[in-house]
């Protein structure tokens, strides 16, 4: 495994965005490199402590499911290595956890697909037996599976603010209610597709988040990371019962540990001890063998 990597430093690019895991750079006028860091988020905070080869994790996995799902959206992913954009001094800052991609004016929302009640929706559910506004049968149990996967989008918050859940009213009311019955049905088909084959795989894809931009002709293009640990909830289907929520395949002994820490929740984040972030990043590491063979 390579050194973490918890900030990158390219100079013979310019940067134009640094994300809560991304440092993001121009490539020309209309495309992007993307480099994903070893960085760590809980409760919208980054943490002071990389996790090793979760960058690589993400990239990888991201690139599988791009591809993998072509055939039902297209990604914004170009077949250019990134080293070949960089100096050569810079190479050993991309290799594994960098992708070249289309620049593209992304949607002002999120796109989330539940397949099984927990986290925010078992709350909601408890509370007025709805998640997100829609409706769903009594007798749910925590963890349990919905009837039918169901689409419940957010708003995109700046750094270090909470997404905020939106109805598909609303989320019409910003993008327009065609190109939003669109993204309801691309996520609907993405998600479906993938938790059929993660469950061949051994892992159940709880939920997960999408995000979508418009290429020039105003085309819908799948952009951002792809079903990877920190964009879904991944469980191990031999230890899969309803009821009880199953251990994750991500950053969830950060946020137990975190939760038990005494930290407030506000920035900056606490030194992650070693046993965490060790554990953590053989849960990344896990999740990508599993799905990738």
């Amino acid at each position: 495994m390579s050194t973490p990597l918890f900030e990158s430093s390219i100079v013979s690019l310019p940067r134009v965005h640094r994300g809560k895991v991304r440092d993001i750079y121009a490539v020309g006028d209309d495309k992007l490199l993307i480099v994903t860091t070893d960085r760590l988020s809980a409760f919208d905070v980054v943490m002071p402590t990389p996790i090793p080869g979760k960058g690589e994790v993400l990239t990888q996995v991201s690139a599988f499911w791009f591809d993998r799902l072509k055939a039902i959206v297209p990604s914004q992913a170009l077949d250019i290595a990134p080293e070949s954009v960089v100096a050569e001094n810079e190479r050993d800052q991309v290799a594994g956890r960098a992708i070249v991609v289309k620049k593209l004016k992304a949607l002002p929302v999120e796109a989330i697909v539940r397949g099984y009640l927990v986290g925010s929706g078992w709350k909601e559910y408890q509370a007025s037996q709805s998640v997100c506004g829609i409706a769903l049968p009594a007798g749910l149990q925590q963890a349990g599976r919905l009837p039918e996967p169901i689409f419940t989008p957010s708003t995109k918050a700046a750094l270090g603010a909470h997404d905020e859940n939106i109805s598909f009213d609303a989320m019409a009311g910003l993008i327009g209610t065609e190109l939003a019955t669109q993204v309801r049905d691309v996520s609907l088909a993405l998600y479906k597709a993938a938790a059929e084959y993660a469950l061949t795989r051994g892992i159940i894809i709880a939920d997960t988040k999408f995000e979508f931009g418009l290429d020039a002709a105003g085309r819908l293009v799948w952009i951002d990371e792809a079903l990877t640990p920190d964009s879904s909830r991944f469980w191990p289907a031999d230890q899969y019962s309803a009821g009880s929520n199953p251990p994750s395949f991500d950053k969830q002994f950060v946020r137990d540990w975190l939760e038990t820490s005494g930290w407030n929740k506000q920035p900056p984040g606490p030194v992650l001890p070693p046993d965490i972030v060790a554990r953590t990043s053989e849960k990344y590491q896990e999740a990508m063998a599993r799905l990738l063979g």
